[in-house]
């Protein structure tokens, strides 16, 4: 007895909702394979062997393709990456920062995940310079003026 086609097409949308409930961000490729293995069924007259394999492979395809192509380009926004990666960046000072007094730095473009920093500096720049960042220490980055 094989399963009707629409088991599949249910079943992988059941996956895909499970997701939600259970933020693993790996059970969505499941339920991908479940929805491509459902419309190969009603295309195709296929046994339930070949089924299941066409839904192993399809799952397994989806996740390789996720570790080796789409995840690369979230890796460079990661936080705790090498501090070599935003040095040299330069940003907006959006509140003044003075030696021994922390003030405020804003990127146009998120780095190590956030857009606004807390930053030192050695000498006082006032609110509204450019500042390049000079080094990261710890969860401050130290600027300079640009």
């Amino acid at each position: 007895m094989n399963p009707e086609w629409w088991y599949w097409i249910v079943g992988g949308i059941v996956l895909i909702l499970a997701e939600l409930i259970i933020p693993s961000f790996f059970i969505v490729w499941f339920g991908l394979g479940a929805l491509v293995v459902g419309l190969l069924a009603l295309a195709f007259d296929l046994p339930l062997a070949a089924q299941l394999a066409t839904w192993t492979l399809a799952s397994l395809a989806m996740v390789w393709l996720w570790f080796k192509v789409f995840k690369q380009s979230f890796q460079k926004t990661r936080i705790g990456t090498a501090d070599g990666e935003v040095v040299g960046e330069i940003g907006l000072l959006v509140s003044a920062v003075a030696p021994f007094q922390k003030g405020k730095v804003r990127f146009q473009r998120p780095l190590l995940g956030a857009d606004e920093w807390v930053c030192l500096a050695d000498t006082a720049l006032a609110a509204g310079e450019r500042v390049r960042v000079i080094t990261v220490e710890g969860s401050f980055l130290k600027v300079g003026k640009a």
